[in-house]
């Protein structure tokens, strides 16, 4: 009998020491959920090598690893960054940097006994050197076409010749492509850099499960500070789960299971805003909604070295663009998040947007230019095929509908979002549903979709459009430093493709961000690219 109580009595000893461990270890885990950021990428990342940083998906993670010559706030104005301040001569093309002396690689085998090193201007000469070396065949070898040489004159001196004027080359060198790398860390990882990065950002590389999950942990070396002079980042980890569908995400963050999520998906955006663009009643108290302009446009390009004649009619392409409504469009089928595009080409949010008239909702105008057209070319029934993805096919059976009750029948081709890049790049598609999100803060970034040398596949000049005096006007503007002179051209250019209409602008986009309310310092910005060295949680 006392030999049974006691085993009675062990048993339960050992159960509540079970208990106590797990309910110790679950404490320990929601004591530090507050220093933890967590976020679905719902795309799969490629690569953690800057190089190779050519969308969000990529982008995002490398923000949080690596650093370049300057970077950008959220109004997209030029900050200092690993270069503490530049000089640049107008006159030369010439461009000076001048780095701090305190900015750590992150600790490293690769960097032997020491583990750690600072950087030096040595270090972007290697890293530009393997963004334009053919070898490592980065896609943004392209930043540097302007550039003519770049040299280290020390440790702490940079120079950086361009073979033109180029006004909007800071704004290149905050991209991520132009991040700097250790040399010893690429000879031992090779082509695993990928995914073995060594930076020098707030946060470094702490383990990655493709598609799984990659976690990233405080760098506490990190240079720079707040404010108050404390240390940034102020979180310990970010974790990135893959979720590969957006409902899943969605419920994940209504769970509380992630921080925040990025865009408004079709799966979701009824349950969680209304159709003026409003967070629903249920998520305000736990919710914060964040929008601001987003540099993206999104638009119909037309082909114009197509032997269809309704497409080389500039009557019929103004015919198009006057004959639907965007506002509409947007409260309907984006739920007011969009802002409709009757201003031009160039996105509101960027310098070098103007209140250009566009294309308002005019049908009866439309159906007038539809009239001229058939007398102008004996086509009495005329048609014209939109290529598109499942996406965006909601706005282009709108656009049908609509181009439908002026006289134009309209053929949806829908295809995959790699079938369509591809049609739309070797010219196979009259007319393509695409978007043009900008590389770099500035206007020119936009025209340059429609200067005649950039026809792709060498540019991105998708339309082919040819005009020598939008060309002459594209080619000025390169010469120009002063901001308000370029602003100037870049509305003429912009009036000029207003006029030949080689695109439909259908909406600027907008930025969304829904954000968990214990979440603070979250900005958001017009290129919609994650910073989280400012955020913090409460418990």
């Amino acid at each position: 009998m006392l030999q049974q109580l006691s085993k009675t009595i062990n048993t339960v000893s050992v159960i509540c020491i079970l208990l106590l461990v797990l309910s110790c270890s679950n404490e320990s885990k929601n004591n530090k959920d507050h220093l933890v950021f967590r976020y679905n990428e719902h795309s799969n990342i490629s690569s953690l090598d800057p190089a190779f940083a050519r969308n969000p998906q990529n982008i995002w993670p490398s923000n949080q690893l690596f650093n370049g010559l300057v970077q950008l706030d959220d109004s997209l104005n030029i900050q200092p960054d690993i270069a503490k301040r530049w000089e640049v001569n107008d006159s030369t093309f010439t461009y000076t940097f001048y780095l701090r002396d305190d900015v750590y690689f992150h600790k490293n085998k690769a960097f032997g006994k020491d583990s750690t090193r600072t950087v030096t201007a040595h270090d972007f000469v290697f890293s530009f050197d393997r963004l334009t070396d053919e070898q490592v065949a980065s896609p943004g070898s392209w930043v540097m076409n302007t550039v003519d040489y770049y040299k280290a004159i020390n440790d702490s001196t940079l120079i950086i010749q361009l073979k033109k004027p180029f006004p909007a080359f800071l704004g290149l060198l905050s991209m991520r492509y132009c991040s700097v790398v250790p040399e010893e860390a690429i000879n031992i990882y090779g082509n695993e850099f990928r995914s073995n990065p060594v930076g020098t950002g707030p946060f470094q590389f702490k383990m990655w499960e493709e598609n799984i999950k990659l976690v990233l942990r405080k760098n506490p070396l990190y240079f720079e500070i707040d404010d108050q002079g404390n240390q940034l980042p102020y979180l310990e980890a970010v974790a990135i789960t893959f979720l590969p569908d957006k409902q899943s995400e969605f419920l994940e963050f209504a769970q509380g299971k992630l921080d925040f999520i990025s865009g408004l998906d079709n799966s979701y955006k009824d349950e969680i805003i209304t159709t003026q663009g409003k967070l629903q009643e249920k998520y305000k108290d736990r919710v914060k909604l964040l929008t601001t302009p987003y540099l993206n446009t999104e638009y119909l390009g037309f082909f114009m070295e197509t032997n269809t004649p309704e497409i080389n009619s500039k009557t019929l392409r103004q015919a198009v663009n006057y004959s639907f409504d965007r506002q509409k469009m947007i409260t309907y089928l984006r739920n007011g998040m969009g802002i409709p595009a009757t201003h031009g080409f160039i996105p509101k949010g960027l310098p070098g947007f103007a209140s250009i008239d566009g294309f308002d909702y005019n049908p009866d105008k439309a159906r007038k230019l539809i009239e001229q057209y058939k007398k102008d070319t004996g086509d009495l029934q005329p048609e014209i095929t939109i290529g598109t993805n499942s996406q965006y096919l909601d706005i282009c059976e709108y656009i049908q509908r609509e181009l439908e009750k002026i006289g134009i029948a309209v053929t949806i081709d829908v295809m995959p979002p790699s079938t369509l890049r591809q049609m739309k790049s070797t010219g196979e598609l009259d007319i393509f549903r695409a978007s043009w999100i900008a590389d770099y803060p500035d206007a020119e970034n936009y025209l340059s979709l429609f200067y005649s040398k950039n026809f792709t596949p060498n540019g991105p000049n998708y339309t082919h459009f040819k005009n020598t005096a939008f060309d002459s006007l594209y080619e000025h503007s390169l010469t120009i430093s002063d901001v308000e002179r370029r602003k100037e051209l870049y509305t003429k250019m912009d009036s000029i493709l207003i006029k030949e209409a080689p695109v439909v602008p259908l909406y600027y986009d907008m930025a969304i961000r829904f954000v968990n309310k214990k979440v603070s310092g979250l900005g958001i910005n017009p290129q919609n690219f994650l910073f989280l060295k400012h955020v913090k949680k409460e418990k």
